[in-house]
């Protein structure tokens, strides 16, 4: 059990995949905007990391292994990512189009989100088991989550300041979102002094 609230809290602040690892950054900037949106994307993405890990792990050691195939790992894995996104996104459409619109380009941007395949991988190279996939694709998922929500308040503060106007847009977006990565890796000794690793 402890071995899995370490992976969970480490994917989460520790490992987060946007702020640590910056994979993920395109829908990170773009729906950052808006607190509506970056929750209706942050479940978005729970949700194919989750299903993505948790379909990707038995193919690979159930299938692709066995069978000599791991190098066709990075291939299979689009696929089933595109897949889950297509279903999301026809979901979205038919139950929640007001969510479907503001979310607009940035839905079928998880397909080529690297964060959703680069967790996939790494639950691959890290040896975890089912279970710790899973687990290491929600704490990534709420990781990202996360990362969404504290940006989405940076950048509603950065909005409303004087901005110097060589600063304002994405210079200033980029700088905000270094500092509250920053922020981040004060979490990296937390873990190891509560759980001991």
């Amino acid at each position: 059990m402890t071995e899995m609230l370490i992976i969970l809290f480490s994917a989460i602040l520790v490992n987060n995949f946007v702020l640590s690892q910056f994979l993920g950054i395109c829908p990170f900037l773009g729906v950052s905007k808006n607190l509506k949106t970056a929750m209706g994307m942050s479940t978005a993405v729970i949700f194919v990391l989750v299903l993505a890990s948790a379909l990707t792990w038995p193919i690979y050691f159930y299938l692709l292994a066995p069978l000599g195939m791991g190098y066709l790992q990075t291939i299979i894995f689009i696929l089933v990512i595109a897949a889950l996104v297509q279903i999301i996104e026809t979901f979205l459409k038919k139950s929640i189009p007001a969510l479907y619109r503001a979310l607009g380009i940035y839905l079928p941007l998880i397909t080529t989100n690297c964060a959703v395949l680069g967790v996939t991988i790494m639950n691959i190279d890290e040896s975890y088991n089912f279970l710790e996939s899973v687990i290491n694709a929600l704490g990534a998922g709420l990781g990202f989550m996360l990362a969404l929500f504290l940006f989405a308040g940076v950048r509603s503060r950065v909005d409303k300041a004087d901005i110097p106007k060589s600063l304002r847009g994405l210079p200033i977006t980029l700088i905000a979102a270094s500092l509250v990565s920053i922020s981040f890796f004060g979490f990296k000794g937390l873990i190891e002094r509560i759980f001991g690793q």
